[in-house]
């Protein structure tokens, strides 16, 4: 027996794995009567916006017809390539010249500038945009290692709240919740950006 599987063992010896069935009633008991839509659905945007650009990130709103101009624009700001998911929509990035990866591997990732993707759903009250590395979204690893990170927000995929933001996600999905360019101030409170995921983080909502 390996040293892993004799951690293993203890583990499953102190805490045994529970069927299924009682697993879910143990959630189904939880209460979730706690205080919802602390925001109209008229300012959901505009707050989402607010708190997206307090955590110095860049947010800019669009229609649907300048979503691929606009991100042609921010990816001529710099120089590419881009790492993009093999299913991003064709017409985001139609008017654009940059260099655009879709075959990388994780390796590669380091050689480029930066990645284009979607979400799965966004949270207005805390300005949290969440991937589930579903449709439009790539690996985890295209979100966290290029140093710049352009998000593509649909107006239908902003929820008021946390609550409300987490049921429309799979817990079963790898979930990654950004909230502004990666930061830390670890070291005497000095905000370094740029640590555990990318610099610069830019925001498209689609209204």
């Amino acid at each position: 027996m390996t040293a892993r599987e004799e951690i293993l063992r203890r583990i499953e010896g102190v805490a045994p794995t529970r069927p299924a069935a009682e697993v879910a009633a143990s959630y189904a008991r939880i209460d979730r009567s706690y205080l919802r839509r602390h925001h109209d659905d008229d300012g959901v945007l505009d707050l989402f916006a607010e708190r997206v650009a307090d955590y110095r990130a860049t947010v800019l709103r669009v229609a649907e017809s300048e979503v691929a101009s606009a991100v042609a624009e921010r990816l001529a700001a710099r120089p590419g390539p881009y790492g993009v998911p093999s299913d991003l929509p064709a017409e985001w990035t139609a008017a654009t010249d940059a260099a655009l990866v879709r075959d990388y591997s994780v390796a590669s990732l380091d050689r480029v500038a930066g990645a284009v993707t979607g979400c799965a759903a966004a949270i207005a009250e805390t300005g949290t945009i969440v991937l589930d590395h579903g449709a439009a979204q790539g690996p985890r690893a295209l979100s966290l290692v290029p140093d710049y990170h352009l998000i593509v927000v649909l107006a239908e995929q902003v929820a008021p709240d946390v609550p409300e933001a987490l049921e429309r996600l799979d817990p079963s999905r790898p979930l990654t919740f950004v909230s502004g360019p990666s930061a830390t101030s670890d070291i005497e409170l000095s905000r370094v950006e740029g640590v555990h995921g990318p610099r610069t983080l830019e925001v498209l909502v689609v209204r």
